[in-house]
């Protein structure tokens, strides 16, 4: 499995709800359509970083991901909401540990 982090620093926080729900409602929708998707998540770190995290069966997949969410960012004209380019971070997940699911 391979992750990509991508960080987005200098996030305009007086629209972070806005953020949030265009990313829950239009981009983790797409990604989840992507051949080998396992998981998304958007955290919130604070002082107007935001990060994601996607995980995918391979490299070229994880890296579909991010062609995808750089589109999505231009066809939602979100640039001033997301001014800087993310740092990204791709590589295998070398320990996975997840809770078990208990059926009660």
């Amino acid at each position: 499995m391979f992750a990509t982090i991508r960080r987005y620093e200098s996030v305009d926080t007086d629209r972070t709800s806005e953020l949030v729900k265009k990313v829950d409602e239009g981009l983790a929708p797409k990604l989840s359509e992507l051949q080998g998707f396992r998981g998304y998540y958007l955290v919130d770190a604070g002082d107007g970083v935001m990060t994601s995290i996607g995980l995918f069966d391979t490299p070229e997949q994880a890296d579909t991901s991010t062609d995808v969410a750089s589109r999505w960012i231009g066809a939602e004209q979100l640039h001033t909401a997301l001014p800087n380019a993310p740092k990204i971070t791709r590589g295998e997940v070398l320990v996975e540990k997840t809770a078990e699911v208990v059926h009660a």
